[in-house]
């Protein structure tokens, strides 16, 4: 046990010492919470996602004169955000499958980055398929167990409306096709999936059957989504590790999160 708790020890000590002097460094994937990032909108005979709302507690003054505070109000799947398997119907009656009951290991942990950004550019439903995981898996190897996977796509440089996208038939933004996610989820094992869009399906995900494959296929594995990111450009392929832990709210089936990327130095 004590050559263990050493190795353990000398492991913890490398990436410290790894972090102080720049070798790894951090790079930051989440949107700032404010009343004006965008929200997933569905059909209206629905409950909507509530935005983000702020309001000032006191500040320094005759409400208390020595502190400041807010109290802050937003659903569970504002801004960027972890979904938990109870989110979707498939994943309801699953053990552990909220944000508080979720084992803590599994919010660390190795991602890779499936660059969709030039195919994005191109077309706003441009959809992740099989073909293009194994073509990425041709170049960089095999995708590893228990990793998370993330779709590139630059969305998260978009602002306002371009961000949703809204058209008369509904959000028009990239994601993965069913038989993608399956692949992921049944040929990788994957730990779960990462956008940069609202949701983890394409904006027009409502049409397959199931509709929103990737909801209901992640979630119905016990697999976990992240979404709204930003930055993916600037993680490498492979090599970088995220932490990614949610709010512990009890019987939780999502939340707001900051998720922060650990990158080897030259490696972005």
């Amino acid at each position: 046990m004590e050559l263990v708790a050493d190795k353990q020890k000398t492991a913890l000590e490398m990436l410290s010492s790894a972090l102080v002097c720049g070798e790894v460094e951090i790079v930051d994937l989440t949107h700032t919470l404010d009343p004006d990032f965008p929200v997933i909108v569905l059909p209206p005979e629905f409950g909507q996602c509530a935005r983000f709302r702020m309001e000032e507690i006191s500040a320094y003054d005759h409400r208390g004169p020595a502190w400041k505070w807010n109290t802050f109000t937003c659903s569970e799947h504002t801004g960027t955000h972890f979904d938990a398997p109870s989110h979707w119907v498939s994943g309801k009656d699953l053990p552990n499958n909220t944000v508080d009951s979720i084992p803590s290991e599994n919010f660390i942990g190795p991602v890779v980055v499936i660059d969709c950004s030039d195919g994005a550019a191109a077309d706003a439903d441009f959809e992740l398929t099989p073909a293009m995981i194994e073509n990425w898996e041709a170049e960089h190897g095999r995708i590893p167990e228990g990793c998370w996977v993330f779709m590139r796509t630059d969305w998260g440089k978009r602002k306002g409306a371009a961000y949703l996208n809204m058209q008369d038939d509904g959000p028009h933004s990239p994601g993965p096709t069913p038989d993608a996610i399956k692949l992921l989820i049944e040929h990788r094992n994957i730990r779960g999936f990462g956008t940069e869009t609202v949701g983890t399906d394409a904006g027009q995900g409502m049409h397959y059957t199931p509709p929103y494959p990737a909801h209901y296929y992640l979630h119905g594995a016990g697999k976990y989504g992240l979404q709204c990111m930003a930055n993916l450009d600037l993680l490498p392929a492979t090599g970088a590790m995220i932490l990614c832990a949610p709010l512990k709210i009890k019987n939780g089936t999502g939340s707001p999160l900051r998720v922060l990327a650990l990158v080897p130095k030259g490696e972005q």
